[in-house]
């Protein structure tokens, strides 16, 4: 059946409104940490995230997207066009609806799983749980468990080794041995991350692995001898964990946009594809003027409503200063990367809250505000069954219009 234009537009608007809760909901992944240990001010967060995260969904962000994002739903098994599209746009708005409500809470949840959620739901109902890969499915569940556990006990690790290598001692020959190696470990994690988990090295002419892993390595001397002029230059240890903090919450910001920039247009691209071709396809062009509007789109998200979140994982979980922010950034950056090297699902959201707990875990459990962490823990398991339930209904009542 032929697809009207008007569902194209309606699924950009609506595209548009998605990137829209990423940016809000998702720049306290990047900037919450820095914020809270009060490395930059507010403003300067939202400013930095923006500009970053538009960067990376433009010039980093990938040309190529799957026909349903993260392979849950087999396109095979939705054979009608005019299915596709109502499903895209149902699972738009469905995710869309419930990352707005989670905002709204000030609750950090994932918007790739709110997706996952929204897809499961538009599978259900337009090809039945035959067309669902369930393997996928548990895979993300799991994740709920791996991705704040794994980061949490590295968090733990990581901020117990700087307490007990350089904040006891207190002496600048403590923080000359161990200060330089934790930077030199951090441009490395930084940039073998920017260049493996990122459509970045597929945009350049580099070998994926070995000219990645040469500039990585190039990168990690350059932070090692930097660290140690400035301790030369009698800079305090606060003062370069707030530069390290820094550099790794502007990697986030860039990575953020460059990989959660597809779930908001890859469902446009697919739609797009549907109109000009009349046929379903396993993958789609996303065309860059689309990769702009999701990259304005989340920067916009993140200047009108990005402060919510931030605020939670800023300050209401435990306090923070600039050794536990690095140490969040290190945290969730390393984890991520050894994650998913390893074929573990992961979220970037479940990761850096993870983390937050366990800075706040190593230094008692009195230091963490339970009631916090149990209401986020509530979103998290609330976020595939209410996406996919939104999605569910809003396909039920489009589906029949567009019959007619």
């Amino acid at each position: 059946m032929e697809i009207p234009f008007f569902l194209f537009i309606a699924t950009g608007i609506i595209g548009i409104y998605m990137a829209w809760n990423i940016g809000a909901n998702d720049v306290s992944n990047s900037m919450a940490s820095a914020v809270g240990a009060r490395a930059i001010t507010l403003k300067q967060a939202i400013l930095i995230a923006a500009v970053l995260d538009f960067i990376g969904a433009v010039f980093i962000g990938s040309h190529v997207t799957d026909t349903v994002r993260k392979g849950i739903v087999d396109p095979l098994g939705i054979a009608d066009p005019l299915s596709l599209a109502l499903g895209t746009l149902s699972a738009l708005l469905g995710a869309g609806i419930w990352v707005t409500i989670a905002t709204w809470k000030s609750l950090p949840v994932s918007t790739t799983h709110s997706i996952v959620g929204a897809l499961v739901g538009f599978g259900l109902v337009s090809g039945g749980k035959e067309v669902i890969k369930w393997n996928k499915v548990t895979h993300i569940v799991l994740s709920w468990i791996i991705s704040p556990l794994f980061s949490c006990i590295l968090a733990i690790l990581i901020f117990r080794i700087i307490v007990v290598f350089i904040l006891k001692k207190r002496s600048r020959e403590a923080l000359l041995k161990i200060s330089p190696l934790l930077t030199g470990m951090t441009t490395f994690i930084v940039t073998l991350s920017l260049f493996l988990k990122t459509p970045l090295s597929q945009k350049l002419p580099l070998n994926p692995f070995t000219s990645s892993l040469g500039l990585t390595l190039i990168g990690s001397l350059l932070g090692f001898f930097w660290t140690k002029k400035l301790i030369q230059r009698k800079v305090g240890i606060e003062g370069i964990f707030r530069k390290l903090q820094i550099m790794t919450s502007c990697y986030v910001a860039l990575a953020h946009g460059a990989n959660d920039v597809a779930n908001a247009v890859g469902p446009m691209a697919t739609v797009y594809s549907v109109l000009r071709s009349g046929v379903v396809a396993l993958k789609v062009t996303v065309p860059l003027w689309m990769l702009a509007v999701g990259g304005m789109g989340i920067a916009l998200g993140v200047t009108t409503w990005g402060y919510r979140v931030i605020s939670t994982l800023g300050s209401k979980i435990t306090t923070l200063t600039n050794t536990r922010g690095f140490t969040i950034d290190f945290s969730t950056a390393t984890s991520i990367l050894i994650s998913s090297k390893l074929g573990m699902p992961v979220s970037t959201t479940h990761a850096v809250v993870g983390a937050v707990v366990g800075v706040g875990l190593a230094r008692g459990l009195e230091a963490v505000d339970l009631r916090v962490v149990r209401r986020i823990l509530y979103s998290w398991f609330l976020t595939l069954p209410v996406s996919a339930l939104s999605t569910i209904l809003i396909y039920q009542g489009l589906f029949p219009i567009f019959r007619r």
